[in-house]
Parts: structure tokens; C-alpha cells; sequence
């Protein structure tokens, strides 16, 4: 996994330049105990492979999931996991914190 935000939109620019289909995840509120930062980045292509982290746990899964929905529709969405939502447990976000992720496709 790449820790730098600068390496990871540097390795989103180069798969979009390879012709690959491209989806990025960023981290845009936290609420709570957020394992990542706002400002943090996952990027994905149509293969389903991804680098970088928005919250170094199993929510990755799921936006991983999420971005190849968004990459075949175009579409963007937004994502909250948190404890107050069923899926917090099951993604293993149970540490009391929220975090909203917003997912796009790259052109």
C-alpha cells in the first residue's frame, strides 16, 4: 500500500495514461475516532485493483465494491460508514468513529 497521497493520484494519473478505467476515493468528513484523514485517497480501476487507504480496515472492500459500480455507470456516490449504521460492523468500522467517502470515476 502506497502511504503518500502525492504517489497514489501520481498512480491514478499513470493507470488513466495506460487506458485503464479509473475510479478515486477520497475521504471528505470524518466524525469520531476516523482511522484516515480527510484528503485520503483510494484508487481503483476496472480490474478491481486499488492503492492508498481511506480507512485501513474492511471499509476498502466495500468502496472497492462501490468504485466498480461507479466506474460502469459514471456516476458518482457518496459513502458514510459509521456505528450508527448496520454496516459499520460488518466493514469493521467499530471503533465509534464516521467517516463520509465520496467516489468518481476519472475522465
Amino acid at each position: 500500500m502506497l502511504t503518500r497521497e502525492e504517489d497514489v493520484l501520481a498512480a491514478a494519473e499513470a493507470w488513466r495514461e495506460a487506458g485503464r478505467d479509473v475510479a478515486i476515493a477520497t475521504v471528505v468528513e470524518t466524525w469520531g475516532s476516523a482511522p484516515r484523514p480527510v484528503g485520503s485517497h483510494l484508487v481503483i480501476d476496472g480490474d478491481g485493483n486499488f492503492l492508498g487507504s481511506v480507512s485501513g480496515g474492511c471499509v476498502e472492500g466495500a468502496v472497492v465494491e462501490e468504485a466498480g459500480e461507479v466506474i460502469a455507470s459514471g456516476e458518482p456516490r457518496m459513502l458514510e460508514f459509521g456505528v450508527a449504521d448496520e454496516t459499520a460492523w460488518r466493514v469493521g468500522l467499530s471503533c465509534g468513529g464516521r467517516i463520509k467517502v465520496l467516489v468518481e470515476k476519472l475522465d
